[in-house]
């Protein structure tokens, strides 16, 4: 009889070392979970999480550069391969409406970049639409203006200097001239406002030497950049604008 509860009370004795391995197994569960957890890419996450609210909403899939997401062209913020479709279009056209010498496109780091002469926008020294401009501007618009991409509208000179009374300088003259197209493309094609900007860069930015007047020409252009995701992502966004709004604003009275 004594045997036997000696037996008991050694089984007892061991019963905690049940209770304290499952305890382990599940702290070392846990911890594997959060590692794991702390590795997810969190711009995968947030651009699934919005692809999925998309589609549940009815809209369309945003394309990023390297997800294994559906492609939904002409919609979503698009990546390299989708605007160099874009510009090829752009370019097609040019042709077919014969301007093809006119506007010129390429895919750099910073996106989709359309080059327009000056000569198919502008008289010279002026920031005032040509008819004809407003033709080509649409044949570009027609192509980008339901993306969701930033687009950055960039006014571009040549090296000789211009002292009118308007514009003292070229700084001016590439500045108005961006702000023209912009201000075209909101009214005439219900471009996004928060989606576009304006930029001058007068003489600084040549695409190549200020040397002949080939050169020169070719210089002076008003270029549209539909930006790629990681610079539309870098863009501010609307958002904070509301919230500075909304936000209680501190007053102050004088001493």
């Amino acid at each position: 009889m004594a045997r036997h509860r000696k037996s008991d009370e050694h089984e007892n004795l061991e019963r905690w070392l049940l209770t304290y391995a499952d305890l382990i197994t599940l702290l070392l569960a846990f911890f594997i979970v959060m590692y794991s957890m702390s590795k997810v890419d969190a711009k995968k996450f947030g651009r699934m999480s919005e692809a999925l609210s998309g589609v549940l909403k009815g809209g369309t899939v945003v394309i990023k550069r390297g997800d294994q997401m559906g492609v939904t062209a002409g919609q979503g913020v698009l990546n390299i391969g989708n605007l160099k479709s874009i510009g090829d279009a752009i370019k097609k056209g040019a042709e077919q409406m014969e301007d093809d010498k006119l506007i010129s496109t390429e895919v750099s780091e910073r996106g989709l970049v359309i080059h327009i002469m000056e000569s198919a926008l502008f008289k010279v020294g002026s920031a005032i639409l040509e008819p004809k401009a407003k033709v080509i501007l649409d044949l570009v618009a027609q192509h980008i203006q339901n993306l969701s991409n930033h687009i950055r509208i960039e006014g571009h000179t040549d090296n000789r200097p211009i002292n009118t009374l308007k514009y003292p300088s070229n700084w001016e003259l590439s500045s108005a001239r961006a702000t023209e197209v912009v201000r075209y493309l909101c009214e005439s094609h219900a471009f996004d406002p928060r989606k576009i900007s304006a930029l001058g860069y007068g003489e600084f930015r040549p695409m190549v030497a200020n040397s002949g007047d080939e050169n020169l020409a070719k210089n002076r252009r008003v270029d549209v950049v539909v930006l790629t995701e990681e610079m539309t992502a870098a863009e501010p966004s609307s958002l904070n604008y509301i919230l500075q709004e909304n936000k209680p604003r501190e007053t102050f009275s004088p001493n």
